[in-house]
C-alpha cells in the first residue's frame, strides 16, 4: 500500500486522485510511471498534485527526472536551446526559477502602461527589468511569449514587451561590441562589426554572424565553381573551408576578382542602390544579402570579405563621399598610392587608378584619403552615414529611434567625440528622457570641454527643470461627451475611418471639440477651406502608413470594412481590435470615459442593425469637401 506523502506542495492545488487508482499507479515500475506521467495533457499542475498523493509517486517526479524535464520542455521549448544533452539538471529548480521570473516579467510589463503612457519614448523605464537580476533568456522567452499570444488581444501588453526585449537585446549587443573592441587590430573583422552594428539597429530581427557567414559562403562556393571552370588548377580550389589563405601570385589573385565580379554582379545581380541611396537597410549588412543592393560601405564590406576568404587581401579606403577598397600591385608594399588598383564596390567592381577616384566625387584629395583605415574607422564611417540618414528624418519615432541607436553605437567607438555628446543630450532633452543621463552627458562634456559652458549651462538648467515636473506630475486631461462644449463630437475612440478625401485608413485615439493647432498649421494645411474650418471636432488618428495625423470631422467616416490598423503605436492606446473596432485600454479609457460606450452604439448601428428612420444600413452623416488637404 501506498504511503501517503506529507511533504511541501510544488505548485498548483489538490486533485481528485483516489487511492485505489494511486495504488495502481504506485504498483508499476518506475520507467512506466515516468512514461505515463509525461503524457502530453498533463500539466505542471497536475504533476505537482500527483507527486503530493504519496511518497512513491514523490519520489519519482524528484526534481532531476525525466518528468519535470517534460514539463519544462512542454512548457518552454524555446529554452532547450540553452541545455546541453549529456549534463543532468534540476528541472523542478529550473521550472520555479522560470515561472517565477515570468510572473515578475508580466507584472513589470503590465504596470509600465500606467506610468508611462503619456512617454513618446520611454527611457530608461526599462531599467528595472534588469534589476530583476533574472537570467537573460528567461527574461526574453517571457516577453517572446506575451508577444507570440493571440494576435489581436493583449495589444498594449505586447507593445510594452516588443519594447522591452528591444531595450534588453541592444544592452546584450553593445556589451558583445564592446568585447569586440577589445580584441587586437587585426582580429576585428569587420564583417563582424558590420553584424553588430546591423544588430543593434534591427534588434527584433533574427540574424546571427553565423548566418550571415553561412550565406556568404554560398557566394564563395559559386565564386570557386566559377574559377575551377577557367582555371582548374587555381590553388584556391586546393583551400579547405577556414584556411587563412593568401595567394602571393598577382595573376592567380587577378583571375578571382574576375571570378568574384562575374559572380556577385553578373550571376547575382549585386548591385548600388542609386535610386534609394539613403534608406537605412542600404547599411545593413543582412539587408544587403536580402535585397542585393548597398550603398559603397556595405557592398565593400560584403565585397572585400569574398575577396579575403578567396585568398585577395583587399583594404577598405576611406575616400570622401564614395567608400572604396584597394588591391596592392606591388610586392614590396612601399605604400605609394600609384601601387593600388581602386576597386569600386557600388560600381559592379570597377578596377580605377589613383587619380581616376576624383572623377567619382569630382573634385581631388591629398595622398592621405587613399590610405588603407582600421575596422574600427570602418565603422565609424558606416555608422557616420545611419546618423546622417536619422538627421534626414521626418522627426517621427523611427527617425527617432535610428537618430538614437547610431549615436549610441558612435559614442561606444569614439566615447570623447564632444560634437556627438552634445547632440546625444539634445536629442534626450528633446524627446524628455533619461534626465539623469542628460546631466551625466553634460558634465562629460564640460570635463572635456570647457567652452561648451554656454550650451552645457542651458540644457543643465532645463533639465533640472523637467526632473523638477517629473516628480509632480499634472493630471491628465478627462474629456468627456456629455459636456455641453463636446455636443458636435461626431466620432469616438476604437472607430476604424476611412479619410474621405485623401483615401487612408486610420483608428481615432483621441479628439478635441474645435482644432487646437497652432494658425501656422492650419495656415499651411488651409483648414480655412474647409465648409467648417477650425471651428469643428479634429480627431487624433493613426494611420495605417505608420503616421500620426490630426483630421477634421467632416473630412472622416466611418469604415464601410472596419479592418485592423497596422500602426506601431496602437498597443499604446488599445487592448484589444474587436473585428469592428478597437477597445480602448485602461490610459486611454480614463482620459476619454464615456467614449467606450459611444463606439459600441456606434458600431451596432453601423454594423449590426438597421437605421430606424429608413430601414437601410446606417451611413455616416458627414459632408464631403473636395479640397487637397494634406492632414485636415
Amino acid at each position: 500500500m501506498a504511503t501517503p506523502y506529507t511533504g511541501d506542495r510544488v505548485l498548483g492545488t489538490n486533485t481528485d486522485i483516489s487511492e485505489s487508482f494511486a495504488k495502481q499507479l504506485t504498483d508499476l515500475p518506475a520507467e512506466l510511471l515516468e512514461h505515463i506521467l509525461c503524457f502530453p495533457v498533463l500539466n505542471h499542475i497536475d504533476i505537482s498534485n500527483v507527486s503530493c498523493t504519496c511518497k512513491r509517486l514523490h519520489d519519482v517526479c524528484h526534481g532531476r527526472g525525466k518528468v519535470w524535464a517534460h514539463q519544462y520542455k512542454l512548457r518552454w521549448p524555446r529554452l532547450q536551446r540553452f541545455y546541453r544533452h549529456n549534463e543532468s539538471y534540476d528541472w523542478l529548480k529550473e521550472f520555479k526559477s522560470r515561472d517565477m521570473v515570468g510572473q515578475q516579467i508580466r507584472r513589470t510589463v503590465e504596470s509600465i502602461s500606467k506610468r508611462f503612457f503619456t512617454e513618446v519614448v520611454l527611457g530608461d523605464s526599462f531599467a528595472e527589468i534588469e534589476s530583476l537580476g533574472a537570467p537573460e533568456h528567461f527574461c526574453e522567452d517571457e516577453l517572446l511569449g506575451i508577444l507570440n499570444s493571440e494576435k489581436r488581444k493583449s495589444l498594449t501588453l505586447k507593445y510594452y514587451a516588443k519594447k522591452i526585449l528591444y531595450f534588453l537585446r541592444q544592452q546584450n549587443i553593445l556589451r558583445n561590441l564592446k568585447v569586440f573592441f577589445e580584441r587586437l587590430p587585426e582580429q576585428q573583422s569587420a564583417l563582424e562589426g558590420a553584424v553588430l552594428v546591423d544588430q543593434y539597429c534591427n534588434p527584433l530581427t533574427d540574424f546571427t554572424l553565423e548566418s550571415i557567414s553561412a550565406q556568404i559562403e554560398e557566394i564563395t562556393d559559386k565564386v570557386k565553381k566559377h574559377l575551377r571552370v577557367k582555371n582548374a588548377t587555381h590553388p584556391i580550389l586546393r583551400a579547405s573551408q577556414g584556411d587563412c589563405f593568401v595567394l602571393e601570385d598577382l595573376e592567380f589573385q587577378r583571375q578571382v576578382i574576375c571570378a568574384l565580379n562575374a559572380v556577385l554582379y553578373d550571376q547575382l545581380q549585386y548591385k548600388g542602390n542609386e535610386r534609394d541611396y539613403y534608406n537605412p537597410l542600404n547599411s545593413y549588412i543582412h539587408q544587403v544579402l536580402v535585397r542585393r543592393t548597398g550603398i559603397p560601405i556595405s557592398l565593400s564590406v560584403l565585397y572585400m570579405t569574398l575577396a579575403r576568404k578567396l585568398g585577395v587581401p583587399l583594404e577598405p579606403v576611406n575616400f570622401p563621399n564614395h567608400f572604396l577598397l584597394r588591391w596592392c600591385q606591388n610586392q614590396s608594399r612601399n605604400g605609394d598610392i600609384y601601387d593600388y588598383v581602386y576597386i569600386d564596390a557600388f560600381g559592379n567592381g570597377k578596377q580605377l587608378a589613383a587619380k581616376e577616384c576624383e572623377y567619382l566625387i569630382r573634385h581631388q584629395v591629398t595622398a592621405d584619403y587613399y590610405s588603407a583605415i582600421s575596422t574600427s574607422e570602418l565603422l565609424l564611417r558606416m555608422v557616420g552615414n545611419l546618423l546622417n540618414i536619422g538627421k534626414r528624418g521626418e522627426g517621427n519615432e523611427k527617425s527617432y529611434q535610428l537618430l538614437r541607436d547610431s549615436l549610441d553605437l558612435y559614442l561606444t567607438i569614439n566615447p570623447d567625440n564632444v560634437q556627438y555628446l552634445l547632440l546625444q543630450a539634445r536629442l534626450y532633452f528633446h524627446l524628455g528622457i533619461w534626465p539623469e543621463k542628460v546631466l551625466d552627458i553634460l558634465q562629460h562634456i564640460q570635463a572635456l570641454d570647457p567652452s561648451q559652458h554656454g550650451a552645457v549651462g542651458y540644457l543643465v538648467q532645463h533639465t533640472l527643470e523637467h526632473i523638477q515636473h517629473k516628480r509632480h506630475p499634472e493630471e491628465p486631461e478627462v474629456k468627456r461627451r456629455s459636456a455641453p462644449e463636446h455636443r458636435d463630437v461626431q466620432y469616438s475612440v476604437g472607430l476604424v475611418m476611412k479619410h474621405k478625401r485623401s483615401g487612408y485608413n486610420c483608428v481615432i485615439y483621441g479628439w478635441d471639440p474645435k482644432c487646437t493647432m497652432s494658425q501656422e498649421w492650419i495656415n499651411t494645411m488651409r483648414v480655412h477651406q474647409l465648409s467648417k474650418g477650425a471651428d469643428q471636432p479634429f480627431y487624433n488618428v493613426l494611420v495605417q502608413d505608420g503616421t500620426c495625423r490630426y483630421a477634421a470631422q467632416e473630412n472622416l467616416e466611418p469604415h464601410s470594412a472596419p479592418l485592423e490598423i497596422a500602426h506601431p503605436e496602437v498597443g499604446r492606446y488599445f487592448s484589444e481590435f474587436s473585428d469592428t473596432h478597437y477597445i480602448a485600454n485602461e490610459e486611454l479609457q480614463a482620459r476619454y470615459p464615456e467614449d467606450m460606450c459611444k463606439t459600441h452604439r456606434t458600431v451596432e448601428e453601423l454594423y449590426h442593425g438597421l437605421n430606424p428612420n429608413s430601414g437601410q444600413p446606417s451611413e455616416p452623416t458627414a459632408n464631403f469637401q473636395d479640397h487637397d488637404l494634406l492632414d485636415p
